[in-house]
């Protein structure tokens, strides 16, 4: 199995590791930046923390919540330097969001895609971080709310409370896009998939 081989010292197990999640972390950390450059640079840090740590994973959790909880402090850390760092005025996310959104009708179904992903970024970048963090893990990664407790250190009413909150606070933002698709408005959960490797 591959965790067991990777806390064994295996780098060819933690490399086959990377692989599988590495698009996921990508995902969480363009999702908690808003910022491409920014997430492969966090993805990276990421996996360097987690290969060296490996070898102290104990199966207490399973490898991907341990993971993500290493991508969630990896982030917030970047995020707490970038605000002591800048002193930049807000972005007017809202005046962005209805661009985008008002954009929509003239596009073909490949840049109405585009552009309804850049939207839901943008809805999700205007989210105070604690209410992006659960949000994103639960309704466009797929974690359950155990995990998510598990993950952000969080008491599970907390997870529920600011999942709710987080929602209610993004529904007036997304119903623009509502009358341009049905189901596939919804945030994408990435459920993830197959956890045979992960088991010690």
């Amino acid at each position: 199995m591959l965790v067991a081989e990777a806390t064994a010292g295996s780098r060819e197990a933690f490399d086959e590791l990377v692989r599988r999640y590495q698009v996921r972390i990508y995902n969480l950390a363009r999702m908690l930046t808003g910022g491409d450059a920014e997430a492969e640079d966090l993805v990276q840090e990421t996996f360097v923390r987690a290969f060296r740590a490996v070898g102290g994973f104990r199966c207490e959790s399973s490898f991907h919540t341990w993971l993500y909880r290493i991508a969630v402090n990896v982030i917030k850390s970047h995020l707490e330097r970038q605000r002591r760092l800048e002193a930049m005025a807000p972005r007017a996310i809202e005046e962005s969001f209805t661009s985008a959104t008002e954009r929509l009708p003239s596009f073909d179904d490949l840049e109405i895609t585009v552009v309804r992903r850049q939207a839901i970024d943008r809805a999700l970048a205007s989210l105070p971080h604690d209410l992006r963090v659960v949000i994103t893990l639960r309704d466009v990664q797929g974690l359950d709310y155990r995990e998510i407790a598990t993950i952000t250190g969080l008491p599970m009413g907390t997870v529920e409370s600011r999942l709710f909150r987080a929602r209610q606070r993004l529904r007036p933002l997304l119903e623009p896009l509502m009358k341009y698709a049905s189901s596939s408005s919804r945030l994408p959960a990435a459920r993830l998939a197959d956890d045979r490797d992960e088991r010690c």
